[in-house]
């Protein structure tokens, strides 16, 4: 099977971007978050105990079945040599990841929770005719009652740092690297010089004035215009929060992969 590696981590955190970077290189494929890793989850549930048939699958089995689903979704017409899936999932899934595919990297993308939290809230205020799917459509509510809906343990922003968390402090970290949103947007060759080294696959040229991603099928349909929208030229956009001061503070102290003491297994951070 051809290479593959994933790219994980925080929501409205370069994860669209890197992936625009990375498709530039005609040996790559990688794209938004996909359907892959809910079907992981789903495989596993039915192969699990609930199901009365499995006690006739093996261990061996299971992991047969899920290399096979990667196989399957990314098949024959799929001509890249290096394939990247794209799920804020595979932060929880690092064990079973290292023993499908061991030579995999899981490349997770961080930014300070409270500009995570901004970036989305800016969207919903653009869309201001458009209830969104991140919110289950609901058109009520204030920008505290969406923060606590985004940053709940099931919430977009809530279960993604959880994962995150879970990935970086866990003991299976060793193939996995943080890179962060400040360093892909203000400094995109050297962000993606260490995405290359970390894969171990040769160096390729990019053009950071000409990124190109479109997906706005998906967005419309999310009831979220500009959810996954790359602005062509990569460059570092300074502009003050529009969260209210009290609760863009609640989140200041949370970038954790910022301070080496907390960093027990030495996960590579660019």
């Amino acid at each position: 099977m051809r290479p593959v590696h994933f790219i994980s981590g925080l929501p409205r955190s370069g994860s669209t971007l890197l992936a625009g970077l990375l498709r530039q290189n005609p040996r790559f494929q990688a794209g938004m978050s996909g359907p892959v890793g809910g079907l992981f989850n789903t495989l596993l549930g039915e192969m699990s105990g609930r199901n009365e048939f499995s006690v006739f699958i093996s261990d061996e089995q299971r992991q047969r079945v899920l290399q096979g689903l990667f196989d399957s979704y990314y098949g024959a017409d799929t001509r890249a040599d290096v394939i990247f899936d794209t799920s804020r999932l595979w932060c929880t899934k690092l064990r079973a990841l290292q023993t499908l595919f061991p030579q995999a990297r899981v490349i997770a993308c961080v930014r300070h929770v409270s500009w995570v939290v901004d970036s989305i809230e800016r969207l919903v205020r653009q869309n201001a005719f458009q209830p969104s799917s991140i919110f289950n459509y609901l058109p009520g509510g204030t920008v505290y009652s969406r923060t606590e809906g985004l940053v709940g343990g099931d919430g977009m922003v809530g279960f993604a740092y959880n994962a995150l968390k879970e990935a970086y402090f866990g003991a299976d970290s060793a193939n996995l690297m943080l890179l962060q949103y400040e360093t892909l947007v203000s400094d995109p060759a050297r962000a993606l010089a260490a995405v290359y080294d970390f894969i171990g696959e040769p160096a390729a040229p990019h053009d950071f004035e000409n990124v190109s991603f479109d997906d706005q099928g998906f967005d419309d349909r999310a009831g979220t215009p500009g959810l996954h929208a790359v602005r062509p030229r990569v460059a570092a956009l300074e502009r003050p929060t529009i969260l209210p001061p009290d609760l863009f503070r609640r989140f200041e102290n949370d970038a954790f992969w910022r301070d080496p003491e907390l960093n027990p297994h030495q996960v590579r951070i660019v």
